[in-house]
C-alpha cells in the first residue's frame, strides 16, 4: 500500500469514528473540556508531565489518547488540547495567562493536593519550559504565577487576609514584573496549635523577706511573647497560658522614660513605688531602665548573615512569603558600608548569597526571591554554616549578626533545646551575636527560639504581620542590632522591716541564683541602643492584712526599723567587647508618684496575669484592667497601645464564652 492510500485510510478511520453533530453532545463536551483546563490550572504544580520538546512528541501524545479513550473522550480531550495550546503560545493567552490574580483565592487556599488523571497527565502542557518557541520572560511569569497560586493549607481567615491586601498592601517588587502583596496588619492565624511548644515555667510564688530577701534576674527584651498573644486572639482563641510570658508583653511597648545623660552610664534606671491597682493593701515597685540612643551616623558597620528556613513546614503564606517581605523592609535600613550574605537550611544547608555589600541591592533582592520551601529542617547544618560565614565577615569594630528566621521546627541534627544551647554558647563568644525571628503558627517552637535567642547574645521576636516587621526590623532597628549594654543583671534585696513579702511579676525563665549576680561567667540579657526593660515586683508591707504567709515564732528581724527604705536595687553589665562587669546600687524608696508610663505597664501586667489565670488578682477583672490601660495610653505615637485594648477586650469576650 503506498502513502496515498495509507492516507485515505487513516482519513476514513477517523471519519467513521466522528459522532454526528449534536448541539447537545457539543455543549457537554466543551463543558467538560473547560473543567479539565481549570482542573489543570489549579493542579499545574502538582502533576507537571516531562517537557514536550518538539511537535513528534505531541503526535505521540495525541495516538496514545486516541488508544487509550472512546470517542466521546478523544473529542473531549481534543478540545482540551486545543484550549491549551490557546493558553499558552497565542499572545491573547499569554495576556490572560499572566492577569491571573497574584493573591490566593478562598477556592484556591481551600484546593486539596489530588493525584492527576491519565487525561491532565497526558494533555497539560509544562507551565515553565515553552517548547515552540516562548520568550525567557513569558516563562519566569508563567513560573511566577505557578508559584503564586500553589496549593497551602491554611483556613478560610487566612485566605481573606491575603485577598484583601490588594487595595491597600504594602507591596514590594520581586523583580521580575510582580509583587508579594501582604496587608501590613493582616495577621494569618493557624488553625491548630497542638504541636506547638512554649518556653515558660510556673508563675513565681510570694517569696517570705525574712527567709529570702534576695531576688536575682537577667533583663529581657524579647517581644515574641506578646505577639503570639495578639495573634491568638486576633483568630479568636485565648492563647496557650504556656505562651504567656509577662516580661515579654511589658516590654512590648516603647515608654517615655528618662534618658541618660551623655557622661551617665549607657541606661538609666527610674524606680516609681505605688498602690497596686488589684489590691490596696499592697504596693508595686517599678523599675525602669531606659538606654542610650547613640547618633545613627556613628554607628559601626553591620555584617548580617540571615539564616533562612525553608524547609517545607515553612510552605505557608505566614512563613516564607512574609519573612521575605520582612527582610525587604530590612534591606531599605541598611547603608552601604554594611555586608549581607544568606544561608537557607532545609534538608541540607547552603550559602544563597556570598557576602554583599548592602549597596548591591538588587542581588539581594534576587537571592531573596529565589528562595522556595520543601524538604526537612537540618538546623543543625545551617547554623554552622552560618556562624562560618560570619567569621569570614568579621572585621574589627564591626557589629556580627546572625539573623534565624524560621518557624522553630527543627527536626534534624541539634534539635533538643539543652544541645542547641550548649553549641550557641560556645559560638557566642566570637562576638557574633544571633537572633530570632519566628514566622507562622501550627508546629511554632518556641523553646528551640528562646534557647538559641538568649543564649546567642540576641532577641527573639515572633513576627505575624508586616507591620510587626515593621516595627522590628525598622522602627527598632537600633535596639535590635547594636548593643551598648552585655550581660546586664538586677539584684534587689528586700528589707524586711518594710516588707514582709514580695514577688517577682514575670521574668520566670530568666531567674538567676543569687551567686549568679557577681560572677562574670554567667551569660545574662543584652540591652540595645535606645531600647527600655520594666520590671515589677508587688510588695506586701509589713503589717499589712494582705499578707499571705504567717510569721515563723523564732525569727526575729535583725534590721533596724529605722531604716526606711524598701530594698536595694544593684545593676550589673559589661561595656560592649568587655569581660569584666560594672557595678550601679540604688535604694528603693517609698512616695512616689506613679506617671502614666508605669501605669500603662501595670496594666499590661494585670492582662498578662488575667491571660494566666489571675491567681494574685482578687475580684481585679477585665473591666478594671481595661480600664487602666485606655486611661494611661499617653502619647501612643504608632498606635500600640490602643490596639492593647482592643486585644484586652477580645479576650474578655473570649474568656467569658
Amino acid at each position: 500500500m503506498n502513502n496515498r492510500d495509507d492516507l485515505d485510510e487513516l482519513k476514513a478511520a477517523m471519519t467513521a469514528a466522528t459522532p454526528a453533530p449534536s448541539r447537545d453532545r457539543r455543549a457537554k463536551n466543551t463543558r467538560l473540556a473547560r473543567e479539565n483546563f481549570n482542573r489543570h490550572q489549579e493542579s499545574r504544580k502538582l502533576a507537571r508531565p516531562n517537557p514536550v520538546t518538539a511537535p513528534k512528541g505531541l503526535w505521540i501524545g495525541a495516538a496514545e489518547m486516541f488508544k487509550r479513550f472512546s470517542t466521546y473522550g478523544g473529542l473531549s480531550a481534543t478540545t482540551a488540547i486545543v484550549a491549551c495550546g490557546f493558553v499558552i503560545f497565542t499572545p491573547v493567552g499569554k495576556n490572560l495567562w499572566r492577569d491571573q490574580p497574584t493573591t490566593l483565592t478562598e477556592a484556591q487556599v481551600e484546593l486539596k493536593a489530588v493525584e492527576p488523571t491519565e487525561f491532565e497527565a497526558i494533555t497539560q502542557p509544562d507551565p515553565v519550559v515553552s517548547p515552540l518557541g516562548a520568550t525567557p520572560s513569558d516563562e519566569i511569569a508563567i513560573a511566577e504565577i505557578t508559584e503564586r497560586v500553589a496549593p497551602v493549607a491554611v483556613d478560610a481567615q487566612a485566605s481573606r487576609s491575603i485577598e484583601q491586601a490588594a487595595p491597600n498592601a504594602a507591596v514590594a517588587d520581586d523583580g521580575f514584573g510582580f509583587a508579594d502583596m501582604i496587608e501590613p496588619s493582616a495577621s494569618i492565624v493557624a488553625t491548630s496549635t497542638d504541636s506547638e511548644a512554649f518556653s515558660n515555667a510556673a508563675e513565681n510564688p510570694v517569696k517570705v523577706t525574712l527567709e529570702e530577701p534576695v531576688s536575682t534576674f537577667s533583663i529581657d527584651v524579647d517581644t515574641a511573647s506578646y505577639t503570639i498573644i495578639r495573634n491568638s486572639l486576633n483568630g479568636g482563641v485565648l492563647p496557650p497560658t504556656d505562651a504567656v510570658r509577662i516580661e515579654e508583653m511589658i516590654n512590648y511597648f516603647p515608654y517615655n522614660y528618662r534618658i541618660p545623660g551623655a557622661d551617665d552610664a549607657p541606661f538609666r534606671p527610674t524606680i516609681n513605688v505605688f498602690e497596686t491597682p488589684w489590691n490596696g493593701d499592697t504596693q508595686l515597685v517599678h523599675i525602669a531602665l531606659q538606654g542610650r540612643q547613640p547618633a545613627i551616623a556613628e554607628r559601626p558597620n553591620l555584617n548580617l548573615v540571615f539564616l533562612i528556613d525553608t524547609s517545607g513546614s515553612m510552605n505557608d503564606p505566614a512563613k516564607l512569603p512574609l519573612l521575605k517581605q520582612s527582610f525587604r523592609l530590612l534591606l531599605n535600613e541598611l547603608r552601604p558600608g554594611d555586608e549581607v550574605a544568606i544561608v537557607e537550611y532545609a534538608g541540607s544547608a547552603g550559602l544563597v548569597l556570598e557576602p554583599t555589600p548592602a549597596s548591591e541591592r538588587s542581588q539581594i533582592l534576587s537571592a531573596i526571591n529565589s528562595l522556595g520551601a520543601g524538604g526537612s529542617t537540618n538546623g543543625q547544618g545551617g547554623l554552622e554554616q552560618a556562624y562560618a560565614v560570619a567569621s569570614q565577615m568579621a572585621e574589627t569594630g564591626e557589629i556580627g549578626r546572625v539573623i534565624l528566621a524560621t518557624d522553630g521546627d527543627f527536626n534534624v541534627g541539634l534539635s533538643d533545646p539543652s544541645a542547641l544551647e550548649d553549641f550557641i554558647a560556645t559560638k557566642r563568644e566570637s562576638g557574633t551575636f544571633l537572633s530570632v525571628l519566628g514566622f507562622g503558627r501550627g508546629n511554632l517552637d518556641d523553646a528551640t527560639m528562646q534557647a538559641l535567642a538568649q543564649n546567642g547574645n540576641g532577641t527573639a521576636a515572633y513576627i505575624d504581620t508586616l507591620n510587626e516587621a515593621q516595627k522590628v526590623l525598622v522602627d527598632q532597628l537600633s535596639g535590635a542590632l547594636f548593643p551598648i549594654a552585655n550581660d546586664v543583671k538586677i539584684q534587689v534585696e528586700f528589707n524586711p522591716s518594710q516588707v514582709a513579702e514580695y514577688r517577682l511579676i514575670g521574668y520566670e525563665t530568666r531567674a538567676l541564683r543569687r551567686e549568679d549576680f557577681n560572677n562574670d561567667k554567667v551569660d545574662a540579657g543584652e540591652l540595645g541602643a535606645g531600647h527600655s526593660v520594666t520590671a515589677m515586683y508587688e510588695i506586701t508591707p509589713v503589717g499589712s492584712p494582705a499578707r499571705l504567709t504567717d510569721p515563723l515564732r523564732y525569727q526575729s528581724n535583725t534590721t533596724s526599723a529605722e531604716n526606711s527604705e524598701l530594698g536595694f536595687l544593684k545593676l550589673r553589665w559589661k561595656e560592649p567587647g568587655e569581660t569584666e562587669s560594672v557595678l550601679m546600687e540604688t535604694p528603693i524608696l517609698a512616695g512616689d508618684e506613679p506617671d502614666v508610663e508605669a501605669l500603662f505597664a501595670a496594666s499590661i501586667a494585670g492582662f498578662g496575669q488575667l491571660l494566666r489565670g489571675g491567681t494574685y488578682l482578687g475580684d481585679w477583672g477585665w473591666d478594671h484592667a481595661i480600664d487602666l490601660a485606655n486611661n494611661n495610653r499617653g502619647t501612643d505615637m504608632f498606635g500600640y497601645r490602643t490596639e492593647a485594648v482592643q486585644l484586652m477586650r477580645l479576650a474578655k469576650s473570649l474568656s467569658e464564652q
